[in-house]
């Protein structure tokens, strides 16, 4: 079976494929949003979401400014 799904063309391979992918897309989307709204929850309910969201932009901003800079972290 292995083989016939390697030997295969493109079209029939992603025919395929394509129950799992649509299945894995759901699942994964459905975590994100179950984490998305518990982490909105969680900065209502803060005493400073304001420090928490800025917090996390700045985060966000040095990952970027970093990479854009091309620096990397040591790895051991």
């Amino acid at each position: 079976m292995v083989v016939e799904v390697v030997a295969a063309t493109s079209w029939e391979r992603a025919i395929v494929w394509l129950p799992a992918l649509v299945i894995v897309t759901g699942r994964v989307l459905g975590v994100m949003i179950l984490l998305g709204r518990a982490f909105a929850a969680t900065v209502r309910e803060s005493g400073h979401p304001r420090l928490i969201l800025g917090g996390l932009v700045a985060v966000f901003g040095a990952v970027v400014l970093l990479t854009w800079l091309g620096i990397e972290l040591p790895r051991e």
